[in-house]
C-alpha cells in the first residue's frame, strides 16, 4: 500500500507542476489580445484571455505531461518483455499462468490514474458552468444560419449578427468565414452571463481563446459564463453542424473598458432601435441622456 500511495502522490505532483508551469507561462505566452483567432499549423490551443480557458489549458497541459510520462512506461515496459522473454532468451517457455501482486497492480493504478484526472476535470465543469455574481447578461439565440444577441439589463438591446460574404471581405480586408456585420462589445474585467437557446436546431455557441462553448437547443436555455481580461476581438464559430451554411456562422466578441462599452451602448441603441420593443424603444427616444 505504500507503493500505491506513493504513485498516487507522485502523479498528483506531476499533475500539479505542469499547472502551474503553464499558469506562470501564460503572460509571456498570451501576446496582444488583438486578434485571437485560428493560425496557419496551429497544434495547440489559442491563448487564453479568460479565467476558464487558463483552467482549461492548464488541465489540458498536466494531463498531456501525464499521459506522455504513461505513454513512455508502457512503450519501455513492452521493449523490455520483448527482449527480455522472447523465444532466444527463454527456450523453455514459463509456466507461470498469473501473478497476483501484478494484477491487482494494473488494476489499482489505471483506477487510481483516474481518479487523480476526475477530480480537477469534475471542479473545472462545475467552475464554467455559472457564475453567482453576474454584472450582466447576455441572451445568444441561434439561427440557421445568424446569431441573435440581446442585453436585457441594458433596455433589452437586440441585434443580428450575419457573416461578412467572401466577396466583401476581398474588397474590404479581413478574416475569410470569421467576419461579421454586428460584433458583440463587452466590458473586460466583467463577470458576464451567458445564455443560450435556438429557434430551430442544434447549434454550438464557441469560442476557443475564451473558454466558452454551450450548445444552443431549441426549447431549452443553457447558461454559462465570460470573464475577458484584455481587450481585443475574439472569434468563434458555431460547433454543431447545423445545415448547409454551418461554417457560416461566425462569432466576434469585442472586449473593450467600460467607459467605451457605454459610449457602445448609446450608439448601438439608436441604430438598432427599431429591433427593441415598443415600449422600451419609446423610453430610449424620450431620455434625455439618449
Amino acid at each position: 500500500m505504500q507503493f500505491f500511495r506513493q504513485l498516487t502522490a507522485a502523479l498528483g505532483a506531476v499533475m500539479m507542476r505542469g499547472t502551474v508551469l503553464c499558469s506562470a507561462l501564460a503572460p509571456f505566452l498570451g501576446g496582444p489580445a488583438w486578434a485571437q483567432k485560428p493560425e496557419p499549423w496551429q497544434m495547440g490551443m489559442q491563448h487564453a484571455f479568460s479565467p476558464v480557458q487558463e483552467k482549461i489549458a492548464s488541465l489540458h497541459n498536466g494531463l498531456l505531461i501525464t499521459i506522455t510520462i504513461i505513454t513512455l512506461f508502457v512503450g519501455g515496459l513492452l521493449v523490455w518483455v520483448m527482449l527480455k522473454y522472447n523465444s532466444k532468451a527463454n527456450p523453455v517457455p514459463s509456466q507461470t499462468s498469473h501473478h497476483t501482486g501484478l494484477e491487482i497492480a494494473w488494476t489499482l493504478i489505471p483506477a487510481l490514474i483516474l481518479v487523480a484526472v476526475a477530480i480537477p476535470s469534475f471542479r473545472l465543469v462545475y467552475y464554467q458552468d455559472r457564475t453567482h455574481e453576474a454584472d450582466m447578461t447576455v441572451k445568444v439565440i441561434a439561427h440557421q444560419w445568424n446569431w441573435e444577441y440581446s442585453y436585457p439589463d441594458n433596455d433589452n438591446l437586440n441585434f443580428t449578427s450575419y457573416i461578412v460574404p467572401d466577396e466583401d471581405v476581398k474588397k474590404n480586408g479581413g478574416l475569410r468565414l470569421l467576419e461579421v456585420d454586428n460584433q458583440v462589445v463587452l466590458p473586460v474585467g466583467k463577470n458576464i452571463r451567458i445564455l443560450t437557446s435556438s429557434v430551430d436546431v442544434i447549434h454550438s455557441f464557441f469560442i476557443p481563446s475564451l473558454g466558452v462553448q454551450r450548445y444552443a437547443i431549441p426549447g431549452r436555455t443553457l447558461e454559462t459564463w465570460v470573464k475577458i481580461t484584455a481587450p481585443g476581438v475574439y472569434y468563434g464559430q458555431c460547433n454543431q453542424i447545423c445545415g448547409k451554411d454551418h461554417s457560416r456562422m461566425p462569432i466576434a466578441i469585442r472586449a473593450v473598458p467600460q467607459a467605451e462599452f457605454e459610449a457602445w451602448l448609446v450608439d448601438a441603441k439608436k441604430k438598432f432601435a427599431a429591433n427593441m420593443p415598443d415600449e422600451t424603444r419609446q423610453m430610449a427616444s424620450t431620455d434625455p441622456r439618449r
